[in-house]
């Protein structure tokens, strides 16, 4: 039972009923009164995050954004959907704000204005000066992604460097022994994106251990730049056969750029990745990867946000996913180098 229910029983809206609960504006006795039957009637009980805002908070969850939302990633945007659904089913609205450049004024409005009971970010550095900032200010916040320092954070995250490492070994069982990462903007990277280096990380590890030849080519996030980086692969190393990306907005110019190249995936070159599952399946052939839930991270970021608002002194809590990799038809055995390379 929720709220949308308890209005539809009682006649009145979902925002009446949040009023009835929270105090936050008044309401009359008779309704209060036909909101309480209904509620005693089916044993409803609010649940802690309602208890919490019944002290006058917002009701709102500030989620911060990289900027330029118009470029953000099929990725990205899955999270920002999946964050304001999850928000809307627990009677909460959700203020987005960019950070980053120009945009810093804004994250810091939100915040020292308490125009927001908790945030969300995105998008997290290693050594990110947001999360400093949020601790300093006692308010709560939740990552997507972590920093080299998680322990005292509540955070959801997928493990970059493992997955990348599954994609080495996958490829190295196909007979792949020249392997290329596609990262993110060297930009990004330097940064300190930890998305970026925990994938360099895995990547280095796997590559050794696997005993095969890896290189890294940072890419920024669309497809013209996906092209020009294949174009660069290539005539870095004209005998890789394979490659492994956490780039997803690049995937149309890279297939493009290889088709340029007279590299048939996968019968002359195989790629493997973590990637949105709508960019897999755009890919073609459909693309070998990891697909990132980003709905799912988006729900959990939201529960434990809400959690954090209700009971601040609680133990922080973590989830580290580890989405299996989906074999599609990206990848295939190793050939050796023939016509069409530059």
């Amino acid at each position: 039972m929720n709220i949308g229910e308890i209005a539809r029983r009682s006649g009145v809206s979902p925002s009446t009923v949040s009023y009835a609960l929270t105090g936050k504006r008044a309401v009359s006795e008779a309704t209060r009164r036909r909101i309480q039957q209904v509620i005693d009637e089916v044993g409803y009980r609010p649940n802690a995050a309602a208890r919490a805002l019944k002290e006058g908070r917002t009701r709102t969850l500030g989620l911060v954004i990289p900027p330029a939302a118009g470029r953000l990633t099929f990725m990205q945007l899955e999270f920002v959907a999946s964050v304001m659904e999850a928000a809307a089913r627990a009677d909460l609205d959700v203020l987005l704000s960019p950070s980053g450049g120009d945009h810093d004024r804004s994250f810091e409005r939100i915040i020292s204005g308490r125009r927001v009971d908790g945030v969300i970010l995105m998008e997290i550095r290693l050594d990110d000066p947001r999360v400093t900032r949020l601790q300093r200010a006692g308010m709560p916040f939740v990552t997507i992604g972590r920093t080299a320092r998680p322990q005292a954070m509540s955070w959801v995250d997928i493990d970059y460097a493992m997955l990348i490492g599954r994609c080495v070994d996958h490829l190295a069982d196909l007979g792949h022994r020249r392997i290329v990462l596609i990262n993110r903007s060297a930009e990004l990277v330097a940064s300190g994106y930890g998305p970026g280096q925990r994938a360099r990380d895995g990547f280095a590890e796997a590559v050794a251990r696997r005993g095969v030849e890896g290189s890294e080519f940072c890419c920024a996030d669309h497809a013209h730049a996906g092209d020009a980086c294949v174009e660069e692969v290539l005539r870095a190393n004209p005998e890789v056969t394979a490659a492994a990306t956490i780039n997803e907005a690049a995937l149309p110019g890279i297939q493009r750029a290889l088709e340029r190249a007279g590299l048939e995936i996968p019968r002359r070159f195989s790629i493997a990745g973590v990637a949105a599952r709508h960019w897999a399946e755009q890919f073609h052939p459909q693309l070998t990867a990891a697909d990132v839930p980003a709905a799912e991270m988006g729900a959990i970021a939201v529960q434990f946000l809400i959690e954090r608002i209700a009971e601040p002194d609680t133990e922080p809590k973590q989830q580290l996913l580890t989405p299996p990799i989906s074999l599609r038809s990206s990848t295939g055995p190793a050939v050796q180098p023939g016509p069409g390379r530059p």
